[in-house]
């Protein structure tokens, strides 16, 4: 396949400030998901930053890299201004994929490519089955459900698809049927459609859950939904969630030295 991958990079996060150079086993965490980029065979792999020392962390480390606008609302709007420096015509393919994802499987990322050149959509997206009810009902997880033919009919912090009989029980269970589904924030489109994208104006339903890709659903935008290829952990928003990846870090060393 024939794709781009780009990686917004934001250094001032709200819940781990400096995310993208916190170390994770010694090395800027931007490094650790660049590399996952580059192992998925992607024709360039950019890191779009708004910090001169996040360029600098990725010295030598075989990605393109730019210095963008530090007044972007999404990285998103970040990736528009990279496509730009970068000149890429209006059928390229970008796979955007966030700056804390360490842990992004190459598989995962080829198939959201994938995804796109197969489906008659303008976005795609990957998503992993949810198996505990807990994580249906964290509103830090993102859920989708998807129509017969596999695109996105919404995205939510809620819990859904709603399970009257088993949700509204005191005990919250998972239904013995049904499909319950984690949104990975992970998405490819044409080059063309990632600038008109940013033309969009927010609507009412991205602004109540705070999910950019309801601007898109609430325009008619199809996007595409791809159950990944391998486990997808879950990106690192918090001092806790870096702190869970320093562990899945040291017990795979564990493991690779055995």
């Amino acid at each position: 396949m024939n794709f781009v991958v780009a990686i917004p990079a934001r250094h001032d996060a709200s819940r781990l400030p400096g995310k993208p150079l916190r170390l994770l086993g010694g090395e800027p965490l931007i490094l650790h998901v660049a590399r996952r980029a580059l192992a998925a065979g992607a024709r360039e792999v950019w890191v779009a930053a708004d910090d001169a020392r996040i360029i600098d962390a990725l010295a030598g480390s075989g990605v393109r890299t730019t210095l963008t606008a530090s007044t972007h609302a999404s990285g998103t709007d970040r990736l528009a201004e990279c496509a730009a420096i970068a000149g890429w015509s209006d059928d390229t393919v970008v796979v955007n994929l966030q700056g804390d994802e360490p842990f992004a499987p190459a598989a995962g990322i080829r198939a959201v490519a994938a995804r796109l050149l197969a489906a008659n959509s303008e976005m795609a997206t990957l998503a992993t089955p949810i198996e505990e009810a807990a994580t249906v009902f964290d509103p830090n997880t993102v859920k989708l459900v998807r129509d017969a033919s596999g695109h996105a009919l919404y995205f939510s912090r809620a819990p859904i698809p709603w399970a009257r009989d088993a949700f509204s029980s005191e005990s919250k269970r998972m239904p013995a049927t049904g499909e319950w589904l984690r949104h990975i924030g992970i998405y490819a489109y044409r080059a063309g459609f990632l600038r008109r994208f940013t033309t969009m104006p927010r609507g009412q339903l991205e602004q109540m859950e705070s999910l950019e890709q309801l601007r898109a659903l609430e325009a008619g935008v199809r996007i595409a939904v791809e159950l990944t290829p391998e486990p997808f952990p879950p990106g690192i928003d918090t001092p806790e969630d870096l702190a869970r990846a320093q562990a899945h870090l040291a017990q795979a060393h564990l493991v690779a030295q055995r």
